[in-house]
């Protein structure tokens, strides 16, 4: 297997992921929002020779870890989580994710001094690639409690200075729900009446509609 390591300050040759695994505080009521945090955790991601052209390329599979990352047959029983999308650039600035993606591995740019990296020409571009698990728990089902984005369905807890965070709608995360997303919309007064709350969620329609719960 081929190792690619932790870039750390500018040294060539590594590739550096950082996992999204909670979605990070929405703002409230049309309030300014801040930009998303994320629990985060820095990777080693390996890759074994004969995969495809990128690095953790679509429909390919990872295993999942907290220290390191390996590309590995999406058949096998390390298989852990499916690429549903894979986007160069920073996240802030490329499209969104699919709506029920669970977490994201953000890709640095590697550029290796030794020559040859997965598709031959010496670099690796930066870039995001959007994860699934293959098997339960998705927490970016709607109610599922994280994943990158909030979306309709998701519940929501009051986390002080305007702001809100995701957490299960079962009641079995960390903080019981308060309010649930029940529509996006483009404008708040397209809201229904029912809405107590403004959840800021981006996109096309990027007004979320929350009702007490």
């Amino acid at each position: 297997m081929r190792g690619v390591r932790t870039r750390l300050s500018g040294i060539s040759g590594s590739v550096a992921l950082a996992i999204a695994l909670l979605s990070g505080c929405q703002a409230l009521n049309g309030g300014a929002g801040e930009e998303p945090t994320e629990r985060t955790t820095t990777t080693a991601p390996t890759r074994t020779a004969g995969y495809g052209t990128v690095f953790l390329g679509i429909d390919e599979c990872s295993s999942f870890g907290t220290s390191s990352f390996t590309e590995v047959p999406c058949a096998g029983e390390r298989a852990a989580a499916r690429v549903v999308a894979r986007h160069d650039g920073r996240v802030a600035q490329g499209p969104p994710c699919p709506a029920t993606t669970d977490f994201v591995l953000h890709i640095s740019e590697s550029r290796p001094s030794g020559g040859g990296d997965e598709d031959g020409d010496g670099s690796v571009p930066q870039g995001y690639a959007c994860m699934r698990n293959l098997e339960p728990p998705h927490p970016g089902d709607p109610g599922g409690g994280g994943g990158p984005r909030t979306i309709v369905g998701d519940c929501v807890y009051s986390a002080g200075r305007g702001e809100v965070r995701e957490t299960a709608c079962d009641g079995k995360g960390e903080r019981a729900p308060e309010y649930q997303v029940t529509a996006a919309v483009e404008t708040k007064p397209q809201c229904p009446d029912s809405t107590d709350l403004y959840v800021q969620l981006g996109g096309g329609k990027p007004v979320g509609c929350a009702a007490p719960v």
